[in-house]
């Protein structure tokens, strides 16, 4: 058992199981396509994979965790939805080229990831990816900068791709109001 995998079971063993998607989601769950195939990558709950597959995707659902894939497996059956979950290290074992007309990432960042992201996506294909930046306001998310977005880098990692929605507020204005914390991009191979 890796230690990623351990840290990953013990949060989720002790957490109540609550698939929530990730807000790039939700609100811009109008751009995805009425059909196709789905993954959401290191999916911890889940969230994103059910609003997916209620949307009428071929959705897998990725995460390194066999305790929560396990908790998302007991939820998809009991609530009839189709996912194909599956303990994974996404790190060594990306997704293959050419496989994926939706793919979906909140909370997670591993930069050496990214070309295999982009190359897992069809032409067409979508990219809904939100986490968290280093000039945030709250100490919420990763303590480590490893893990955590500077500022436009989410804009920089998937330069390429077509940016159909991005959001990254930093520091600017009131801090009691707008997107903070956090960055957002929608985007189109």
């Amino acid at each position: 058992m890796s230690k990623a995998q351990e840290k990953w079971d013990a949060i989720y063993d002790n957490r109540q199981y609550s698939p929530t998607a990730s807000l790039v989601l939700t609100q811009n769950q109008h751009l995805l396509p009425k059909q196709g195939i789905a993954l959401d990558l290191a999916c911890g709950q889940g969230g994103n994979a059910v609003l997916l597959a209620k949307s009428g995707l071929d959705v897998s659902a990725w995460d390194v965790s066999p305790v929560v894939i396990q908790q998302l497996q007991d939820f998809s059956a009991k609530n009839n939805l189709a996912i194909n979950c599956q303990t994974r290290d996404v790190i060594a074992s990306p997704p293959e080229p050419n496989s994926l007309d939706v793919l979906v990432v909140s909370f997670f960042l591993d930069r050496r990831l990214c070309e295999s992201l982009l190359s897992a996506l069809r032409p067409g294909g979508l990219l809904f990816y939100q986490t968290y930046c280093q000039q945030k306001i709250e100490n919420k998310g990763p303590e480590n900068t490893n893990f955590l977005l500077t500022d436009n880098e989410l804009l920089s990692l998937f330069s390429t791709m077509k940016v159909r929605v991005y959001r990254e507020e930093s520091l600017l204005g009131d801090h009691q109001l707008g997107w903070r914390n956090q960055a957002l991009l929608v985007a189109e191979k």
